[in-house]
């Protein structure tokens, strides 16, 4: 009942606020307009990620509220404790200060310097609210305790928030990307808290779970090609961020050696996607913040895949990966792993391998004619020539 409820009302209430937030971005002018290095053709509002932070908030509200009011309501054990825990506090003060960072950005376009120096200090926040990771588990039964070092525990959690803020963000590229694969996550995690159960930590976690997954999908009402909103970086950096939290709060925190894992093979497309554009640019001498387009669902554009075809691709891959994540953790099994590592497999070569090689070299043709437009455009300004 209580997942039920956070799960609909975020829904419910995504539907109603996203063209309140639609509206709000043409009137501040947070509006995204086509160009070179992006997909869409036409401007499109910013700012459907403030729709998705209130519906998340004020469904795990209402999930407390209806707890404390009905404490004869059927429940697991420590729900109560969970929804009113200091965590839960620090989880929602910092989700809503990175969501509202990324507004600010959406409307006035900061540095990715003073972006990073913000999801720092949100998950600086979020520690502060002692949501971090306290145990790593490694191979054969052996478990670090980092309580005697806070030092590190620090250290770890705060790359581990910041890492998929930005996985969530840098995926964001087609339009109902970031929001389906985030509800594909949350779906992972809620289920994973089913399966291990009891502790307040994890109840927490599957209660925000299910209204993440609700405001999703909600979003994808309006998100989902053709969009006639984004959900921007407000909503992208709270994904990512709120998506960090759940798994420290829900996996990170058990001693089983596959753990640590689990939330990265779940997101293992966009760790990857975020990974190789990192190292890409490096290797061009670009900074980290470059933008361009050879993400894996630009390359799956050009290789001959509509916007939707790309969407739905990952949306595939990702259920997959989910699947071998889970199986790993709880079926003894490993016939299921093997079958769902086949179809991955079978999945890959025949809709997109052969086609990217080839597609990778018409976006490295289709960069370099870029890159000599944009010296001539320069060369010109320089000169004074070209109008």
């Amino acid at each position: 009942m209580i997942y039920v409820l956070s799960f609909g009302v975020s829904l419910l209430l995504v539907l109603i606020l996203t063209p309140v937030a639609r509206r709000l971005a043409v009137w501040v002018d947070a509006v995204d307009m086509p160009h070179d290095r992006k997909v869409h053709e036409n401007p499109t509002p910013s700012l459907g990620g403030l729709a998705i932070l209130v519906a998340v908030i004020l469904s795990v509200l209402a999930a407390k509220v209806l707890v404390a009011a009905a404490p004869s309501l059927a429940k697991p054990r420590g729900m109560s404790e969970a929804l009113s825990s200091y965590q839960l506090l620090g989880i929602i003060v910092a989700a809503s200060f990175i969501a509202v960072l990324g507004a600010v950005d959406d409307m006035r376009h900061l540095s990715p310097w003073i972006k990073l120096a913000g999801q720092v200090m949100a998950a600086l926040v979020l520690i502060s609210f002692g949501v971090e990771i306290t145990s790593l588990a490694l191979p054969r039964g052996n478990v670090i305790d980092l309580t005697a070092s806070p030092v590190l525990s620090i250290m770890l959690t705060v790359l581990w928030i910041v890492a998929f803020t930005n996985i969530i963000n840098l995926i964001d590229g087609l339009d109902g990307l970031a929001a389906g694969v985030s509800l594909i996550s949350a779906a992972a995690f809620f289920y994973y808290g089913s399966r291990i159960g009891g502790d307040p930590n994890t109840l927490q976690a599957m209660v925000i779970s299910a209204a993440v997954g609700g405001a999703c999908l909600g979003f994808l009402r309006h998100n989902f090609h053709p969009a006639n909103i984004f959900m921007g970086d407000s909503g992208a950096m709270f994904l990512g961020f709120i998506l960090g939290a759940i798994s420290i709060q829900g996996i990170l925190k058990r001693t089983a050696v596959a753990t640590l894992f689990t939330p990265i093979i779940i997101l293992a497309v966009p760790i990857a996607d975020t990974g190789l554009a990192i190292l890409r640019r490096a290797l061009k001498g670009k900074p980290f913040h470059y933008a361009d387009k050879e993400h894996i669902h630009h390359r799956l554009l050009y290789i001959g895949h509509s916007q939707r075809q790309a969407v739905l691709i990952i949306y595939l891959w990702t259920a997959l990966l989910t699947g071998i994540a889970l199986s790993l953790e709880f079926v003894a099994s490993k016939t299921l792993f093997f079958i769902l590592l086949a179809v991955g497999v079978a999945s890959l070569l025949a809709t997109t391998l052969p086609r990217m090689i080839i597609g990778g070299r018409e976006l490295e043709k289709t960069e370099e004619e870029r890159e000599e437009r944009e010296e001539r455009e320069e060369w010109h300004g320089e000169t004074g020539e070209g109008g």
